[in-house]
């Protein structure tokens, strides 16, 4: 297989490909090693990509188990693709061989299901035993019951391959960084012209889809939510764009959530002031509590940090906020939302601990709105943990007429 060329990436320069995907193997190798796993058996399709780098109907694949990725810790990758799709593993030095999947789901076997889910740990099976260096560990993640339990049948310990794979996620190659920054280049191009189509009577759908189109036009593979509001959709968070028309002197809130260039995420959000007047002092003042809160704690992460120190010492969330506070403090992003999740001081004892490192990638949340209040700020910004602090990734303005810093 011949290996694709190194591709201009703007915002990013020249993108080495081939260290990208044989780096990101190497990665989750370490991480089987480390466990002493024989090997991994992954099914959603970000891992299949972050592992190979194929690429096959990424949102059909997130709910259909037809494409799957046999991982040794030593020994040939294989992949499992969907019918007629062969032909797009081509090049790829991570893959050694491609063989046709056999789907095990009641939609595709119907009262054959327990056939077919041992007719795949048959061959998984096979596999371990030829190319697992005589383990029995084996890692899966987000398979039919059936064919979990046919491939223990086997006498196979199974675990989860969520720890190796988010864990080798979690610390970025250089040229993972260079992805990022090229999708979040095309995400703020995005949002830029997103936000010159904002006009009192423009409804929400008609907004967001302004986002959509320039993400896939830009070479962007998806957007994973809906997350834009307006008004007092904006209060609770997490209401999908729909069918309001916005008004003048509304709030309007946006999470970018975008699955961009080369498949890494571009994760940030903003919240703008639409139409004609002036922000109320009530909007700034939410627009100001929000800012404060992301920059706060911003200011605080350093590597060698645990996440417990992070959330202790994070900007104190007033008490008429706290009711709606974002769910998490922070999370890592890479191909998607990742480990960790940083949860706040309030939270933490159902969270977990651990430490910032070098090369991850992190988003700071910010939301600010009372329980009882007409309309809510969101904002956030995605950044690289450096050696010293953190470098800022996500560089789109914040709004200084909300911000009370117009002239």
């Amino acid at each position: 297989m011949s290996p694709s060329p190194a591709r201009e990436a703007p915002g990013a320069g020249t993108l080495d490909e081939r260290n990208l995907r044989l780096g990101r193997l190497e990665r989750l190798r370490e991480q089987l090693k480390r466990r002493d796993l024989a090997a991994c058996v992954l099914l959603d399709p970000v891992n299949v990509r972050y592992a190979t780098g194929a690429r096959n109907m990424q949102v059909f694949h997130l709910r259909n188990p037809a494409r799957y990725l046999f991982v040794p810790a030593e020994g040939p990758v294989v992949l499992f693709e969907f019918p007629g799709c062969h032909h797009l593993a081509q090049g790829l030095e991570t893959v050694d061989e491609v063989r046709p999947a056999t789907t095990v789901s009641f939609a595709a076997a119907g009262p054959r299901t327990d056939q077919q889910a041992k007719a795949w740990a048959a061959e998984l099976g096979d596999l371990v035993r030829r190319h697992g260096g005589g383990g029995r560990r084996v890692a899966i993640e987000r398979v039919n019951y059936a064919a979990a339990a046919a491939l223990a049948a086997q006498s196979f310990e199974l675990s989860d391959a969520q720890e190796p794979i988010e864990r080798a996620r979690a610390i970025k190659l250089p040229e993972e960084i260079a992805c990022i920054r090229a999708a979040l280049a095309a995400v703020e191009r995005a949002v830029a012209g997103m936000i010159d189509g904002l006009r009192p009577g423009i409804s929400e759908n008609a907004l967001w889809a302004r986002l959509h189109e320039s993400v896939i036009a830009q070479d962007g593979d998806y957007v994973e939510t809906r997350l834009l509001a307006s008004g007092p959709r904006t209060n609770p968070w997490f209401q999908e764009a729909g069918r309001r028309e916005i008004r003048n002197g509304d709030l309007v809130a946006l999470d970018t959530d975008v699955v961009g260039r080369f498949g890494y995420y571009a994760d940030f959000s903003r919240t703008f002031f639409c139409g004609r007047g002036r922000p109320s002092d009530a909007q700034r003042k939410l627009y100001r509590l929000a800012y404060e809160q992301i920059q706060t704690n911003l200011a605080l992460i350093r590597p060698g940090m645990t996440f417990r120190e992070l959330s202790e010492r994070a900007w104190p969330i007033p008490e008429a906020y706290l009711a709606n506070r974002y769910f998490v403090l922070a999370h890592g992003v890479g191909m998607s939302g990742e480990y960790p999740y940083i949860l706040h001081r309030q939270d933490f004892a159902s969270g977990y601990d651990g430490v910032i490192e070098p090369n991850m990638t992190l988003c700071v949340e910010s939301y600010v709105g009372a329980a009882d209040g007409p309309e809510g700020v969101k904002l956030e910004e995605q950044v690289l943990v450096t050696a010293s602090g953190i470098e800022p990734l996500s560089r789109f303005p914040f709004d200084e007429t909300l911000l009370g810093r117009e002239i």
